[in-house]
């Protein structure tokens, strides 16, 4: 009997103490984009290094594929994402209340950390006769899936230049998983994609099938850059892609992570944690990450206020 009681204890005991660890684990979900592009990779890659300390820290972390910054953006806002990857022009539209959020400011957004530079890549097949990016009018072009900082910030381009829908002989409106095949299958005759380099999707497009990057340059796109900060020139490397031993000439924003007042501060603490003590080993998990560091990371493309979270840890890191 008194071995049967001590059996009856531990079980109790185990039982507890399984009680307690369920407690305090707490699941977060950083919101990413098509699972061709770097931002899959970035979620993919902060959820890895924050849940090698899970046990320390309690946090259990996924990222799955979603819509991109838009819909990342949206869904923090909603309470349904903890975190998000998002572009720096769409960050700083969505605290002022700009397009696609106008009138609908989301004041409670928050600045974690920034990214990788993101250049605004046009893809073009090589018989399609387009050079510029204003020889895209009249074609069939892939304009980003509603929802994806690509489609917004194509939006933005053509609002500028006073083009509309009705410009091009065919608007679709495919994910970035989809369409460099649908370049190759010669559905369409371009592909816009708001990305890091080098990039899974274009390398599809360019060994698929003969196809070039496009300069996006002209009067309109250096005012876009000379009056917004979170714009900045870009240039995209020749020889990254077979067939384009050339630089190309852009301009982009950065992948910055973002978050919202109702997350708590040592849920961001701990990623950001995650990130920056585990810094060389970001770096090496894709090629779009080589050159990033920790200083420029704490502000390059941030516009909404720093979470406290993230703040906590810069200062005690001497980052800021």
């Amino acid at each position: 009997m008194k071995t049967f009681g001590w059996v009856a204890a531990s079980i109790a005991a185990m039982t507890m103490t399984a009680g307690v660890a369920a407690a305090q684990e707490k699941f977060i979900t950083i919101g990413t984009g098509g699972q061709t592009g770097v931002y899959f990779v970035v979620g993919q890659s902060i959820c890895k290094l924050v849940n090698r300390g899970q046990a320390e820290h309690g946090l259990k972390c996924t990222a799955p594929s979603t819509g991109a910054s838009v819909a990342n953006i949206n869904a923090i806002k909603a309470g349904d994402q903890t975190m998000g990857v998002a572009q720096s022009d769409m960050q700083y539209n969505a605290l002022e209340g700009l397009d696609p959020w106008q009138g609908d400011p989301f004041k409670g957004e928050r600045a974690v950390f920034s990214i990788h530079p993101e250049p605004m890549t046009v893809v073009a097949r090589a018989d399609s006769g387009i050079e510029t990016f204003d020889d895209l009018k009249g074609k069939r072009v892939n304009i980003g899936n509603p929802g994806s900082g690509s489609r917004a910030t194509m939006e933005i381009i053509m609002d500028r230049k006073g083009w509309t829908m009705d410009d091009f002989s065919l608007a679709s409106e495919l994910k970035a998983a989809e369409q460099s095949q649908a370049l190759c299958d010669n559905n369409v005759d371009a592909i816009i994609y708001t990305v890091g380099h080098p990039n899974g999707s274009i390398q599809e497009a360019t060994t698929s099938c003969e196809a070039k990057l496009v300069p996006v340059t002209g009067p309109e796109i250096d005012k876009l850059v000379e009056e917004n900060p979170y714009y900045s020139a870009a240039t995209i490397p020749g020889g990254l892609y077979e067939g384009n031993p050339d630089e190309t000439q852009t301009f982009g924003v950065r992948a910055t992570m973002v978050s919202s007042d109702q997350v708590d501060e040592e849920t961001v603490y701990q990623v950001v944690k995650a990130v920056f003590d585990n810094f060389d080993r970001f770096k090496k998990l894709h090629p779009a990450f080589e050159n990033l560091t920790k200083e420029e990371m704490t502000k390059a493309g941030l516009s909404a206020p720093l979470h406290p979270g993230a703040e906590r840890y810069f200062k005690e890191a001497g980052l800021l």
